[in-house]
């Protein structure tokens, strides 16, 4: 549950910071003299909407490698590492990609991520747990599944997703604060005033954020599926679906990943809560199980 407040949280912060410094620069009050310029508004929005989601997409490998601690292999030093490396690159050839970097993190949980702001300059690390603990066929599965990601070009599709629910959270938080604003005048008062309009464009864009969160988290629960299935064409089925079956087994040791990077990471364990389905990037590992199987079935 923390860990949902949190993501929501730095999401909502962020949207935040941008009304505030659209206050600070004037370009509400520059957008409001003659009334609402709704063209205008939505230009602005736009921009400051889209500016942070892709700021955290073009930093997301050096975020992703400080973040986790993970070590890139530059030249193997071990069979293990040597494997791993050639693994990647068979999957990326595979999948018509650019080898992407490779890497480890000190994580006793089995897991893994996929990151890096387009297809041909990405990052796809493992956890030492998952090294230790699956077998080499379940490896090449998580792998595969990171590899997928990458090809389906799932961080790009995700970031402007995020830009653009970013985008309608301030522009329709602000067409509320001016309509309850209007209606106020309407009625003979005096208007929201400075404050009262900044507070209730707070408000709004939290409500909104919530909303915008939940879209979010559906399409990175979609992508999911699709990364599994790549994961199962490039591995195999049965391969793919172990490796599930292994990291379901794991869901309750302690989660080591980083909040900004769990829609990219192969498991985000077991959601419980209604609160927890709405905003987990993540589908239960028994319905990722199940979709494989079903698929297979048919095949």
């Amino acid at each position: 549950m923390m860990r949902i407040l949190l993501f929501l949280g730095t999401n909502l912060a962020v949207i935040v910071v941008a009304s505030i410094t659209l206050r600070l620069l004037g370009v509400e009050g520059y957008l409001t003299e003659q009334g609402m310029n709704f063209n205008a508004l939505l230009i602005f929005c736009f921009i400051f909407g889209m500016a942070g989601s892709m700021i955290s997409l073009f930093i997301s490998k050096w975020m992703a490698k400080r973040s986790t601690g993970t070590v890139i292999i530059e030249s193997p030093s071990n069979a293990t590492e040597k494997w791993l490396v050639d693994t990647v690159a068979e999957l990326a050839r595979d999948a018509g990609i650019k080898t992407p970097e490779v890497g480890i993190f000190p994580a006793q949980q089995s897991n893994a991520f996929a990151t890096g702001w387009n297809k041909d300059d990405a990052l796809v690390a493992v956890s030492a747990g998952l090294l230790n603990r699956m077998r080499p066929e379940e490896v090449r599965a998580v792998l595969a599944h990171e590899i997928g990601h990458v090809a389906n070009g799932d961080m790009v599709t995700l970031a402007l997703i995020q830009g653009v629910l970013n985008t309608f959270v301030m522009f329709f938080a602000r067409v509320v604060a001016q309509l309850v604003d209007s209606f106020l005048r309407r009625d003979g008062e005096g208007g929201l005033g400075f404050m009262g309009y900044f507070a209730v464009v707070i408000v709004a864009e939290i409500v909104f954020g919530l909303i915008a969160s939940a879209i979010v988290a559906w399409f990175s629960r979609f992508r999911e599926y699709r990364a599994d299935s790549a994961g199962a064409q490039l591995a195999g089925s049965g391969a793919m679906i172990n490796a599930l079956a292994r990291l379901k087994a794991e869901t309750e040791m302690p989660d080591q990943m980083p909040d900004t990077l769990r829609a990219m990471a192969i498991t985000k364990g077991q959601t419980k809560s209604l609160m927890e389905r709405l905003f987990a990037s993540h589908p239960p590992l028994d319905d990722r199980i199940r979709a494989l199987k079903e698929a297979a079935y048919r095949q």
